[in-house]
């Protein structure tokens, strides 16, 4: 046979070879495109209605038209909901019931904050994939909405508990990147927290509040606003309950952007969940009236949130 037909039988087969490389190389990424960005997700609720509820409708609208199903329950009620390929827990309570199940699907956590979830992962050990969209506002950002938010003001005060020490060094070095001083007391108990804040009310532009159960409670939030308001200072909070109570002003992200951000986790990662990680989008809430009995002149919260967008795009 001529060099030339030889050559070009070998060509033929190395053509046919690469075809079905390339076929099989389609295939294995459908296979994992089928694998990741489709099935059964297990929406479990704390509570029906409210927060949840709105977290619950929101996350059906961004998941409609793709192939992923919902299957909602609460907590309360009865048995665990059918297998899935994902389950999603909206609140604490929602998460301790996701973990009391047999099958270990991956879990996406959300709306509780980090000490919430590390917390009952420490009292339900179980294999699998778990990962978290906390409410909990990065350091940065924070330090970044007191800065817009008191652009004279240069000194903010903390109080932590053994719940919530471990987030100082993070806001200390955030803080102090904006410009920022952080003073910080400890309140462990019932009878250390009035003389903490004292303390720190005296020392501080505002107090800041950060997610802590040992000390913003239920019980006590009333007092220690009122403890503040007394002194003239302002209360920087962490939900709008907490601007609704008393607070000047709160940093958060509400349950729609929340819900918006778990559809875009599993839309984009299938149950490959990613690190646990706080929310990307973010609202503010200013209680006019405590401003104006405190005699602050504050931007508004439109005003602070194009502020803190501005920053973030000039980075």
């Amino acid at each position: 046979m001529p060099k030339s037909l030889i050559a070009l039988a070998y060509r033929a087969c190395d053509i046919l070879q690469m075809r079905k490389l390339a076929s099989f190389f389609l295939f294995f990424l459908l296979s994992l495109s089928t694998q990741a960005w489709g099935g059964s997700i297990a929406l479990i609720l704390s509570e029906s209605g409210g927060a949840y509820g709105e977290f619950a409708n929101i996350l059906d609208d961004a998941l409609s038209g793709s192939t992923w199903n919902i299957n909602s329950t609460t907590q309360a009620d009865s048995g665990l909901p059918p297998p899935s390929d994902i389950v999603v827990t909206a609140g604490s309570d929602a998460l301790r019931k996701a973990l009391g199940r047999s099958d270990s699907p991956p879990i996406v956590a959300t709306l509780l904050p980090r000490q919430s979830y590390e917390r009952i992962l420490a009292e339900n050990r179980r294999p699998g994939r778990i990962t978290a969209i906390f409410l909990d506002q990065p350091a940065a950002r924070q330090a970044a909405f007191l800065r817009h938010l008191f652009p004279d003001q240069k000194r903010f005060g903390m109080l932590v508990s053994t719940e919530s020490r471990a987030m100082l060094p993070q806001f200390r070095q955030a803080f102090g990147t904006a410009g920022l001083n952080l003073d910080v007391e400890d309140a462990d108990t019932d009878r250390a927290l009035l003389p903490a804040l004292n303390s720190i009310l005296e020392r501080s532009a505002a107090l800041v509040a950060i997610p802590d159960n040992t000390i913003y409670r239920r019980n006590n939030i009333k007092a220690i606003l009122i403890t503040a308001f007394r002194q003239q200072r302002p209360v920087i909070g962490y939900s709008p309950a907490f601007v609704t109570a008393g607070a000047l002003a709160a940093l958060h992200t509400t349950p729609t952007q929340i819900a918006r951000q778990t559809a875009d986790l599993i839309l984009t990662n299938g149950s490959n969940l990613p690190p646990p990680s706080g929310p990307n989008q973010f609202a503010v809430a200013i209680n006019a009236n405590v401003a104006q009995s405190l005699g602050l002149k504050i931007p508004d919260e439109a005003a602070i949130r194009r502020a803190m967008n501005a920053d973030r795009e000039s980075r």
